[in-house]
């Protein structure tokens, strides 16, 4: 199964990196210049440097980073908001206060789904990855004409029913130092009573700003989400046109933390499963190297829907879901979960269009 975007296969993607590696490139090329955004990460030689993620863009006067955002103050951001009712189609609602109650009365409200509470969830319209599947893909049409706001403007979205806040994207990794003022002054805002803080990330962020994302997750009773989108590093960059090696790396750092809050997972780690790409092999190899650092925590597999520039593939079969919990399973992890079960295809690949099958 080929995505024409990329033009070859999985297995090229894993055995044959190098040939590969011309197809993967020619296919990010063409999705930054949709978007209007750097081909690679800039390296201006008189450029100002960036180190909010694994990129270390050396941004031009004038220019963007890898993220597409211009480098400033950082004290405002492109971001917008919305309140979820709980409990929501969190990643980690399975687990999390706000889908069952865990850490009641500490961290959550009552003892079980917070019906009654809502989610705030906080928007940051820029990305340190290209995904070519992306579902948020929209937010990069209005970027560049978005007002910027300022932190205070968010924390005031906060009522007296948000329960948590949850950081995504895009990703707020670009601009993480807005989404930790944010997070810092609505705790402060509203000390003593329940306010979780959540992430959604892809994890490329700077390892000292992880620290901190882990310090306010710990204390508010919230849940840090990676994506660990594939195992081996051609197949992740054929997906988001970045390396793997800093977000498997931060990963490690934030699991070391897990067990000084047993209640309630500090980490949740999350695939989504791309047919051709992101099989039962991909799979096993992120459980392992999660199972390896702490197996109980909590993973949960994704079913893929087509989008953006991978619209040729099918969603992810409900046989392929199963090998791919086995394959999580028999390498040692606890708890294992499918999400989104509604957009799984039913039986195998049987039947799919033949233009995605090879």
């Amino acid at each position: 199964m080929v995505a024409k975007v990329i033009g070859v296969c999985g297995g090229c993607l894993r055995e044959k990196p190098e040939e590969a590696r011309p197809f993967v490139e020619a296919a990010h090329a063409r999705s930054r210049r949709l978007f209007g955004l750097p081909t690679c990460p800039p390296q201006a030689a008189d450029g100002t440097p960036c180190g909010l993620c694994a990129h270390r863009c050396r941004v031009p006067k004038g220019g963007v980073g890898y993220c597409g955002l211009p480098l400033g103050k950082r004290t405002t951001a492109v971001v917008s908001w919305y309140h979820d009712p709980l409990p929501t189609n969190c990643v980690a609602d399975f687990v999390c206060p706000g889908g069952t109650g865990r850490g009641h009365p500490r961290y959550a409200h009552t003892l079980g789904p917070e019906y009654g509470y809502k989610n705030l969830a906080v928007f940051y319209e820029a990305c340190s990855f290209d995904c070519l599947f992306c579902q948020n893909w929209h937010y990069r049409l209005e970027t560049r004409r978005a007002t910027p706001v300022s932190p205070g403007a968010v924390v005031d979205a906060v009522d007296g029913r948000t329960a948590c806040i949850c950081f995504f994207g895009g990703d707020p990794t670009p601009q993480l130092p807005h989404a930790l003022e944010v997070a810092r002054r609505a705790l402060a805002a509203h000390s003593g009573r329940i306010l979780r803080i959540c992430w959604e990330t892809n994890g490329s962020m700077n390892p000292g700003l992880l620290g901190e994302m882990v310090e306010l997750a710990l204390a508010s009773g919230g849940v840090i989400k990676f994506d660990l989108k594939a195992w081996t590093d051609g197949v992740h960059r054929a997906l988001t046109g970045a390396s793997n090696a800093q977000t498997l790396a931060n990963f490690a750092r934030a699991a070391a933390r897990a067990g000084e809050r047993p209640e309630i997972p500090l980490l949740v780690a999350s695939t989504l499963l791309v047919p051709g790409y992101v099989d039962a092999d991909e799979v096993a190899g992120v459980a392992r190297f999660i199972a390896d650092l702490n197996p109980t925590i909590p993973y949960n597999l994704l079913a893929f829907y087509p989008n953006c520039l991978m619209e040729d593939l099918p969603p992810t079969s409900w046989t392929h879901m199963e090998r791919c919990v086995t394959a999580a399973k028999e390498a040692g992890l606890a708890t294992v979960h499918i999400g989104n079960r509604h957009l799984l295809w039913p039986g195998d690949y049987a039947g799919a269009d033949d233009r995605t099958l090879t």
